[in-house]
């Protein structure tokens, strides 16, 4: 676990290396979880794609895509209730003096937004292995062909902070807002209109006032960018005073720029859960093509 060197916090960073990982690995209170998601920006692959499957040793699956979202929507992976997080990290065999690693098989991918949301549930001693699975095995490290089984509920309690992700009326209200800054994750062909929409029905362009700041800018390969570099990236995105709110396709890659936001010493964070999904359907939510 390395410091963030800036002017805005002093706080640790939100990243740990494969090489803390596999010197703490087996410590009692160590929970390592994996939130792999099968990604679907250009750019990202997972290692595990094509019938392959490796773990990191003793890794649960923390599954937000299906198992630990809001249930009966029609947006993909929307946060659960307090209540509804609480059970199934329960269940998981998560405690509250758990220290919790979250990976994915991308790299850099879906790993950011699990992180956040056991922030967002009151949980601090969360952090993400940077460069996830494929920086595990790259070093050399051993792998498991299965997840681990968990023997025991845990005695997690949520403790919500519900300013960490918030919803379109939110988002809404900060368009013309200067203290509030929005930073949209999508490629940028995406966010002028130029590139079609994945997902049928949604419109195309992007918020009123809303920034572009490509996820793939903020990720080297399958590790986070260094902190002098996104530090001159989102300098010149984002003022010192300003809320941050991140949105992308469907609020994943939303939370690798707050991951890197973070990083760079930023702490008024926000990521927009609906994301595109939500905002991009057909409504009275103005949209931009220019």
């Amino acid at each position: 676990m390395s410091s963030s060197a800036s002017t805005h916090s002093s706080q640790a960073s939100a990243l740990v290396s494969v090489d803390w990982l596999a010197e703490k690995i087996g410590q009692p209170n160590l929970v390592v979880l994996d939130a792999s998601v099968p990604p679907v920006v250009p750019g990202f692959v997972s290692i595990n794609s094509n019938g392959n499957f490796s773990a990191v040793p003793g890794a649960r699956r923390f599954d937000y895509d299906k198992e630990v979202c809001k249930p009966n929507s029609s947006l993909p992976h929307m946060m659960p209730s307090a209540e509804l997080f609480q059970e199934k990290v329960c269940e998981i065999g998560i405690n509250r003096d758990s220290l919790i690693v979250v990976y994915d098989d991308v790299g850099i991918y879906a790993s950011p937004r699990a992180w956040w949301m056991f922030r967002s549930m009151g949980h601090e001693q969360v952090f993400v292995l940077d460069g996830g699975l494929p920086a595990w095995i790259e070093a050399g490290q051993g792998v498991a062909d299965a997840f681990a089984a968990n023997s025991n509920d845990g005695n997690f309690v949520a403790a919500e902070d519900e300013s960490l992700f918030c919803d379109f009326e939110v988002v809404l209200a900060a368009l013309d807002d200067p203290s509030v800054r929005i930073l949209d994750a999508r490629s940028e062909g995406r966010f002028k209109g130029l590139e079609p929409e994945p997902r049928p029905g949604v419109r195309e362009g992007h918020m009123p006032n809303a920034r572009s700041l490509p996820v793939r800018k903020v990720v080297d390969e399958t590790k986070v960018r260094s902190v002098d570099e996104l530090v001159a990236l989102f300098k010149d995105l984002v003022d010192d005073n300003q809320k941050l709110i991140t949105s992308c396709g469907s609020g994943i890659t939303a939370c690798v720029l707050t991951l890197a936001a973070w990083e760079a010493g930023y702490r008024n964070l926000s990521v927009y859960d609906g994301s595109w999904a939500e905002w991009g359907l057909p409504s009275k939510l103005p949209v931009v093509t220019t």
